[in-house]
């Protein structure tokens, strides 16, 4: 493997978590500004989109795609983030599609044509989110099989001593 390569990709994965955070924290903000506090509906919004701000905060420190992570704790951030980032498309989706209607679903205390507007940008932002998010799954997976396939090599010259 070339040094630079997977150098580039780290790089990339660092990038694509900082945008996701603050995606993600913009999400909030947003989410608070429709004053839906007392929905149960808007307090799944607000717990999704700060889910999605925890992963990838994870993602930038590396506590969970570091080499010298257990498989299992790997395992579990992808699929916490696999499954934000399908919550963040379904919520996008809704959001452009059924704008009314999720919006009288979340009992916003804001006018109609404010809140529409909020939800869209909320939208907009969860269109980002999801594809983000598979984008930087993506490259820990290839981070993950680049520190698998060096191991791999450390290992056959290794053998080739072994006497």
């Amino acid at each position: 493997m070339a040094a630079g390569r997977g150098s580039h990709t780290h790089k990339a994965f660092l990038l694509c978590n900082y945008v996701l955070l603050g995606a993600a924290s913009s999400c909030i903000f947003l989410t608070l500004s429709l004053r839906l506090l007392p929905s149960p509906c808007g307090l799944l919004l607000l717990f999704l989109h700060a889910l999605t701000a925890v992963f990838s905060a994870a993602g930038c420190s590396g506590s969970f795609t570091a080499p010298a992570t257990p498989a299992q704790w790997h395992n579990a951030h992808t699929a916490g983030a696999a499954l934000t980032a399908i919550f963040q498309g379904a919520v996008a989706l809704l959001a452009f599609t059924r704008t009314s209607d999720f919006l009288s679903e979340l009992q916003s205390y804001v006018r109609d044509e404010d809140g529409a507007v909020i939800l869209k940008m909320v939208g907009g932002l969860g269109t980002a989110i999801f594809l983000l998010e598979w984008a930087a799954l993506a490259l820990a997976f290839s981070l993950r099989l680049e520190d698998d396939d060096d191991d791999a090599a450390d290992n056959k010259n290794w053998a080739s001593y072994h006497v």
